[in-house]
Protein backbone atom coordinates (compact mmCIF):
# COMPACT_ATOMS: atom_id res chain seq x y z
CA UNK A 1 0.00 0.00 0.00
CA UNK A 2 0.80 3.41 -0.75
CA UNK A 3 0.68 7.04 0.57
CA UNK A 4 1.13 8.89 -2.72
CA UNK A 5 -1.20 11.53 -3.51
CA UNK A 6 -3.07 10.87 -6.93
CA UNK A 7 -2.90 14.32 -8.69
CA UNK A 8 -7.12 13.40 -10.37
CA UNK A 9 -8.11 13.00 -6.43
CA UNK A 10 -6.15 16.75 -5.71
CA UNK A 11 -6.57 19.15 -8.73
CA UNK A 12 -4.90 22.53 -8.76
CA UNK A 13 -7.21 25.14 -7.26
CA UNK A 14 -8.55 27.48 -10.36
CA UNK A 15 -9.11 31.09 -9.71
CA UNK A 16 -12.33 32.92 -9.15
CA UNK A 17 -13.50 34.86 -12.70
CA UNK A 18 -13.21 38.65 -12.99
CA UNK A 19 -16.39 40.79 -12.79
CA UNK A 20 -16.85 42.61 -15.53
CA UNK A 21 -17.22 45.99 -15.67
CA UNK A 22 -20.65 46.01 -16.13
CA UNK A 23 -21.34 43.58 -13.52
CA UNK A 24 -21.41 46.06 -11.16
CA UNK A 25 -24.89 48.32 -11.21
CA UNK A 26 -22.69 51.50 -9.55
CA UNK A 27 -25.35 51.69 -6.93
CA UNK A 28 -23.16 50.73 -3.80
CA UNK A 29 -24.48 47.58 -3.25
CA UNK A 30 -22.81 45.77 0.21
CA UNK A 31 -21.29 43.89 -1.33
CA UNK A 32 -20.38 44.87 -4.29
CA UNK A 33 -19.00 42.01 -7.02
CA UNK A 34 -16.04 43.10 -6.51
CA UNK A 35 -15.86 42.51 -3.18
CA UNK A 36 -17.13 39.26 -3.48
CA UNK A 37 -14.52 38.46 -5.79
CA UNK A 38 -12.25 40.04 -3.88
CA UNK A 39 -12.49 37.62 -0.80
CA UNK A 40 -12.92 34.51 -3.73
CA UNK A 41 -9.56 35.67 -4.58
CA UNK A 42 -8.32 35.91 -1.30
CA UNK A 43 -9.27 32.12 -0.44
CA UNK A 44 -8.49 31.17 -4.02
CA UNK A 45 -4.79 32.41 -2.96
CA UNK A 46 -4.90 30.46 0.42
CA UNK A 47 -6.00 27.09 -1.19
CA UNK A 48 -3.08 27.64 -3.97
CA UNK A 49 -0.65 28.11 -1.36
CA UNK A 50 -1.61 25.16 0.41
CA UNK A 51 -2.19 22.66 -3.18
CA UNK A 52 1.33 23.90 -4.07
CA UNK A 53 2.71 22.75 -0.68
CA UNK A 54 1.35 19.33 -0.42
CA UNK A 55 2.90 19.25 -4.22
CA UNK A 56 6.28 20.26 -3.54
CA UNK A 57 9.39 18.12 -3.08
CA UNK A 58 10.22 15.07 -4.22
CA UNK A 59 6.99 12.98 -3.79
CA UNK A 60 4.29 15.98 -5.17
CA UNK A 61 6.37 16.36 -8.29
Amino acid sequence: MTNRHDPADDPRPTPPERPLPEDCCQSGCDPCVFDLYQEALEGYRTALRAWEARHSGPSGQ
